[in-house]
């Protein structure tokens, strides 16, 4: 009798493939793309020569790994001068670097929370948050996406410890959340909240400080920020933000620090530098916006659809899954590079192309990519689905 134990993955392969919903890993050369609009590099800092040199410069000190967790030998004199002035440029106490924000997400929901306990998260929120609910063995309402009074009323519902859980800017379709409303919303269900500000980080708030920032709620008492500096600031690694017997619980507590290997010095160095070039420079955020909103605006006058931007995701929909690969695909071919959203990746299953909107494009290029998106634009697609 043969063993055959993972047969049913061809079978699962072959439904992705009916669907259009396989995925590609495509290698990508050293040299940059000739015009990229599909990464999340929102200030044009990845290639900075400061930034380089910083990540350089950390990793001819320190080595190319941290050596181990960040409780045995993995933090640094760097690790530490990166929290402190994290947490200074965007108004916190106190904060807590990790391997990535992925790790900064599942640490912060399952450190924070636990049986017993309450998350109301918006059902656009990213998938760390999904897999930070399923994993703190809280209990979970998934709240319709920015709806204030559905996650009101999952909070006063709730006798015992509660917090709810937004992205700060939204990934997909690149809305903001309500953030002074939802704040209040705990306030008064005396609930904590936790926001993931990857997408609000160095374009949102004076001089890129962060949605929470902007809205004047960083530093709060139930306040709680997660970030990445794989976006704003060119590096990787994640963050969590917050009162300092937040950062404390989170240190002794959250299993995605403790068990895991700490960030990379060349990571922090880089994340350092990208804070020092954005004090110097914060008309970066205002000019990502500004990006943002011109795509956008040209791209809608020419008859697509896409959903206004409140910082620098810039989505515009596609009439199918099938048709957004070949869009994304025809884009390529021309020359520039955007992101391709599909199932599951978006909540309400609607294709999009996502185009990044970077603080360093010129207005050439800005005119370049628009008329490349619609000169690709799928034939049968005036994109207004929904």
């Amino acid at each position: 009798m043969s063993f055959a134990p993972f047969d049913w993955i061809d079978s699962e392969a072959r439904g992705r493939a009916a669907a259009g919903l396989v995925r590609t890993l495509r290698p990508r050369g050293a040299e940059p793309e000739p015009l990229d609009l599909a990464s999340n590099d929102y200030l044009g800092l990845t290639r900075h020569p400061e930034v380089i040199a910083a990540a350089a410069d950390a990793a001819h000190r320190w080595g190319a790994g941290a050596t181990g967790s960040r409780l045995v030998t993995g933090s640094t004199t760097l690790h530490a001068r990166l929290e402190r002035e994290l947490a200074a440029f965007c108004g916190f106490e106190a904060a807590l670097v990790l391997s990535s924000g992925y790790a900064a997400n599942l640490a912060a929901l399952t450190a924070l929370t636990g049986r017993g306990s309450l998350i109301a998260s918006d059902a656009g929120n990213h998938a760390s948050i999904v897999d930070g609910c399923r994993l703190s063995r809280a209990e979970t309402t998934v709240v319709p996406h920015a709806d204030l009074e559905a996650f009101e009323k999952v909070l006063r519902a709730h006798d015992g410890r509660a917090l709810a859980v937004t992205d700060s800017v939204f990934s997909v379709d690149g809305d903001a959340a309500p953030l002074p409303a939802l704040a209040e919303a705990c306030r008064s269900a005396n609930a904590a909240l936790l926001v993931d500000d990857a997408h609000g980080l160095g374009v949102l708030g004076e001089g890129g400080r962060g949605a929470l920032a902007g809205a004047r709620l960083a530093g709060g008492d139930g306040i709680v920020a997660t970030l990445t500096l794989s976006k704003s600031l060119g590096s990787q690694g994640g963050a969590v933000l917050g009162p300092a017997r937040v950062i404390d619980h989170l240190i002794n507590t959250a299993r995605t620090f403790i068990f895991d290997t700490g960030l990379a010095p060349a990571a922090a160095g880089g994340a350092l530098g990208a804070l020092g070039v954005l004090r110097r420079e914060p008309e970066r955020a205002a000019r990502a916006r500004e990006v943002a909103t011109s795509l956008h605006g040209r791209l809608t006058a020419a008859g697509l659809t896409a959903v206004r931007p409140d910082a620098a995701v810039v989505s515009v929909r596609a009439p199918s899954a099938d048709a957004a690969v070949r869009w994304a695909a025809d884009c390529r071919a021309a020359g520039m590079a955007v992101g391709c959203f599909r199932p599951p990746s978006v909540p309400d299953g609607v294709s999009r192309l996502r185009l990044t909107a970077r603080a360093d494009l010129t207005e050439e290029q800005i005119t370049t990519a628009v008329a490349t998106v619609l000169a690709t634009a799928p034939r049968q697609a005036d994109a207004r689905v929904s």
